[in-house]
């Protein structure tokens, strides 16, 4: 059984049992969240599509671990101009365990 959800303005396959590195979700390490933005759920013959969601339909998951992401660097610059700008990004991550699928 697999599905896949919404979360952050970006879509992610799940199956029970797999972590999976989301934007920040609020919530303390052990806590159980309800993601309810399901796209499509599958049972290994049925497959069902939502119309933008599928309604009933949630992924309950385990937060395992609050972290930030690989560093990018953001450099700007312009020719001939002595313009120069060096800034950095790190992204806030959830990392969540997907503990059940419910359709």
């Amino acid at each position: 059984m697999y599905a896949i959800i919404e979360s952050g303005g970006k879509q992610y396959r799940v199956e029970p049992g797999t972590v999976v590195a989301l934007e920040r979700i609020p919530g303390d390490v052990g806590a159980r969240v309800e993601l309810d933005r399901v796209l499509l759920v599958s049972d290994g013959t049925t497959v069902k599509i939502g119309k933008p969601v599928v309604s009933g339909a949630r992924v309950v998951s385990e937060i395992v671990a609050q972290t930030r992401g690989k560093k990018i660097d953001v450099f700007k610059f312009k020719r001939r101009k002595k313009y120069r700008r060096k800034t950095g990004h790190r992204q806030e991550l959830t990392k969540v365990r997907i503990a059940e699928i419910l359709a």
